[in-house]
């Protein structure tokens, strides 16, 4: 047993939890100098050191661990902090002030519990294995992978906020993914009736099946799945695998233990400053209960976090007396937006609704008596309202004459809210508690840039919602201080991405000299500069990139055309168009994956990738990929990368039109389109949406009619529904507007920007996008399609043209006069190719993995 040592003068606070907001407690202290004043010890019931849970659903999306830490591995030993890792708290010893783990005892001066909350799983009969799993951990994810591993259907048992972010995994992980949902409608506790069913609607047209009004009864063997779930009433649902995200319990039984006061609902009983009935027990997040509430959002424990730190410094402590629980989240690529009292509870408030059933859109601002103040708002399919209903609900702003028009379609959101008309006190990042003040309180102590304010404040580094704020109010300070809000791509221009654009293709220049000697300064450029300059030059006259003149303007991965692997090693990606390939050309690349062992995947976008590729084997491995038939599928480059699609018509009973035809042609004619960031498409031959169409870059649904042309989505770290653009269109139309929409997108957007920040960037909004696209209000559609079509004559292979150069092949040798591989340099395989999925029975447990 471990015993207590002593501190010599410095006081003993030990902080029990490991969590988001635990560890914010931590960096608190940290930067109030509090290492001086206390031996810091920190307990973590999990193997891993704190982690972002508000983005757990991207673990599933190629995030690891390591992405996902709040701070760097060795954050804590540098500041002095002695972290515990899997090394959970038993027992609180009030009497001799101890902490018991397992592995000891350990005293303190001042404790502070921030052991967060536990999922609630109803006791069901039946519930047990891949019938009872929860979404909470890594290590929880970790298990639901495992469980997904040879099954088909998964259903999540809760409709709210993590209910919808499992379901999102579970769709991730390639399952048929279901919801099940106690109350008559989705997220009950934020959404209203009308709000509810557009949430509702847009999940189900995401093949996300949506299961309200059903109690489960008990869960028994099933006869197509593994388990069926029988619902009060006689209905059932089967499936493989349940997780249960049926709400929160905050996770008080160490306060229950010791004889703390405990709420009436769960959570250690905390007054104004975060103090426990015991005066030397703090509790903080979601184990502390305020006034019978508990918080299950991040904001409200981070504000907890940084009143218990000024207070433990002896500082003056600002008392917490609740919190804001207004939320804006995507949720399966849906915007959901909560504000204040979202249904309308406040005695004589009144109600403004805009429903859009067509696109399944939901708006509601409540008013009060007055009808001069916001009290709150719920926002279903488009968020770019919320930052301005947010300010005037938070502020006590007036309202305009007419409030409804602050929920009516504008093109681009609510009308504006001026940066001059927010108070000081108005909070621009809840997470970190940022307010105006402070964004201008760091530009006039030097703050410069965005990056700047972001480092002094940490405003728009929590869950990122405020970035098109913080932005907005920066740039309005700048302004107003007599500071010209700079612009420039770099040092070496003085213009942005579009201004450069226009002056390359105005001028018809083709090389970055050219352009740097005419509108920029200095010899050689930058990082910045010659990337964004290629990528222009690329989209205007699709000229080979390996040519001698724009091979220093590449990034690592288009200077060898292959994205470098975190070994060294490269990845292999040959084009397949619309996911179809023939037996010979699958034969040849299960040939030539095992000649040159390389490690093979099929991704996502119905593609194989070959891994493990060294530098001095690229053209050989390309070589014979060529001969058989294949091209470059410029997976290393900011261009489309493919075109996903279904069976379609040829083979499905519920096809209307041929989706592989279709993805065939939009493949072959965007093959090779460079652009500000990466395109990724889709075509699905119904509204089943097997395809995943409404997730894309450029997505396209068959109708009875024609096509329906969805644009702007993605997923990544920001995902985001597409929305619907135009329907029921013949196939050389649709055609002509991808043209438009594709090479307006080229033109505008700033550098490295997706579509879909580019359509919530754009002025005026889809609307304003439709009357260019559609009505051609700039009178630029000829001019866009041939641009386009420019491009289109243009394309040839990247990598064919290099294996026909023998000086652009000199790049890829290890040695300048030597082909062979460098002897010294030994690639060790940190994943070997497993094997075929073994039986249900026969796959082990995590803990048997681990």
């Amino acid at each position: 047993m471990k015993a207590t040592v002593s501190s010599g003068q410095r006081e003993r606070l030990v902080i029990v939890g490991n969590g988001m907001v635990g560890h914010h407690c931590v960096e608190q202290l940290v930067s109030r100098g509090a290492l001086q004043r206390f031996e810091v010890r920190v307990f973590g019931e999990e193997r891993q050191r704190a982690y972002d849970r508000v983005h757990l659903s991207e673990y599933f999306g190629g995030s690891c661990a390591e992405t996902l830490a709040l701070c760097g591995h060795d954050f804590y030993d540098a500041n002095g902090v002695h972290l515990h890792l899997g090394e959970a708290v038993l027992e609180i010893d009030r009497e001799r002030c101890e902490v018991v783990t397992a592995e000891g005892r350990y005293g303190y001066d001042q404790l502070v519990l921030a052991t967060g909350s536990y999922p609630f799983v109803p006791p069901i009969e039946g519930s047990s294995g891949n019938a009872r799993l929860v979404y909470r951990t890594l290590d929880d994810l970790d298990g639901i992978r495992a469980a997904a591993a040879g099954a088909r259907r998964g259903v999540v048992v809760g409709g709210g906020l993590l209910g919808l972010e499992a379901a999102n995994a579970l769709k991730s992980l390639g399952l048929e993914a279901h919801v099940v949902e106690f109350a008559p409608r989705l997220m009950p506790v934020q959404l209203d009736g009308e709000g509810g069913a557009a949430l509702k609607a847009q999940i189900e047209a995401l093949g996300v099946g949506v299961h309200l009004s059903r109690a489960t009864q008990s869960i028994s063997a099933g006869e197509a799945y593994r388990y069926r779930m029988n619902f009060d009433g006689g209905e059932h649902l089967e499936t493989d695998l349940i997780v249960f995200s049926a709400g929160i319990r905050p996770q008080d039984a160490l306060g229950r233990g010791c004889g703390l006061d405990i709420a009436a609902r769960g959570g250690v009983v905390i007054d104004n400053h975060c103090r426990s009935s015991d005066p030397r027990i703090f509790a903080i997040g979601e184990c502390a209960s305020w006034n019978g509430s508990v918080f299950g959002l991040v904001a409200p424990g981070y504000s907890m976090a940084r009143n218990l730190a000024a207070l433990l410094m002896g500082e003056a402590a600002v008392a917490f007396t609740g919190a804001d629980m207004s939320t804006k989240l995507k949720l399966l690529g849906v915007d959901v937006g909560s504000i204040g009292d979202a249904h309308g509870a406040t005695p004589g408030s009144r109600s403004y609704r805009f429903i859009d059933e067509a696109n399944s859109a939901y708006r509601r601002l409540v008013v009060d008596a007055s009808g001069k103040h916001v009290l709150g708002a719920v926002l279903v399919g488009d968020n770019s309202y919320y930052d301005t209903l947010l300010q005037y609900a938070q502020n006590g702003i007036a309202l305009p004459a007419d409030p409804a028009a602050l929920i009516l379609p504008q093109g681009g959101g609510a009308p504006a809210l001026g940066a001059d008309a927010l108070p000081d006190s108005a909070t621009i990042c809840s997470c970190h508690n940022v307010s105006k003040g402070a964004v201008c309180a760091a530009i006039d102590s030097g703050c410069s840039d965005l990056a700047a304010v972001k480092g002094c404040t940490k405003a728009a580094s929590g869950c990122g919602g405020c970035a098109a704020l913080l932005k907005q109010v920066f740039e309005h300070e700048l302004t107003a201080r007599g500071v010209a809000v700079d612009k420039s791509l770099c040092e070496h221009f003085a213009y942005t991405r579009q201004e450069l654009y226009g002056l390359v293709r105005v001028e018809g220049i083709r090389t970055y000299s050219e352009l740097l000697e005419r509108h920029g300064k200095g010899h050689v450029g930058c990082d910045i500069c010659k990337p964004a300059v290629g990528n222009i030059l690329a989209s205007c006259w699709n000229q080979p990139i390996m040519d001698p003149a724009l091979v220093p303007l590449q990034d690592t991965n288009d200077t060898f055309m292959a994205n470098m692997q975190k070994n060294g090693t490269y990845s292999v990606v040959p084009r397949i168009p619309g996911g179809e390939i023939t037996p010979d050309k699958l034969i040849v690349i299960g040939q030539v994956a095992k000649k040159y062992d390389l490690y093979t995947k099929i991704t996502g976008g119905q593609r194989i990738d070959l891994f493990g590729a060294q530098l001095h084997e690229l053209p050989l491995i390309w070589g014979e990929l060529i001969e058989a038939g294949f091209e470059t599928g410029h997976a290393y480059g900011k261009s489309t990368r493919t075109v996903k699609s279904c069976v379609g018509s040829t083979w499905c009973r519920y096809g209307v039109q041929d989706s592989v035809g279709m993805a065939l042609r939009l493949e072959d004619r965007y093959k090779g389109l460079r652009s500000p960031h990466k395109l990724k498409f889709a075509v699905s031959g119904c509204t089943r949406e097997c395809a995943e169409a409404q997730s894309k870059d450029i997505g396209v649904i068959a109708t009875d009619k024609g096509w329906n042309l969805y644009v702007c989505g993605n997923g990544g770290m920001r995902p985001r529904h597409a929305e619907l653009f135009a329907t029921d269109l013949d196939d050389e139309t649709l055609v002509r507007l991808i043209d438009r929409v594709l090479m307006f997108y080229i033109r505008t957007a700033d550098k490295l920007q997706r579509t879909s920040v580019w359509r919530e960037n754009l002025e005026g909004g889809l609307d304003y996008l439709k009357q260019v696209i559609l009505d051609d209000s700039l009178g630029l559609a000829s001019e866009l399609e041939a641009q386009m079509q420019h491009v289109v004559d243009q394309y040839e292979c990247e990598w064919a043209n290099a294996l026909n150069d023998p000086e652009k092949l000199k790049r890829f040798r290890t040695f300048v006069n030597d082909r062979r591989a460098d002897p010294d340099v030994h690639f060790v395989r940190e994943r070997e190719q497993r094997r075929p999925a073994a039986p249900l029975h026969l796959i082990p447990t995590v803990e048997e993995a681990v």
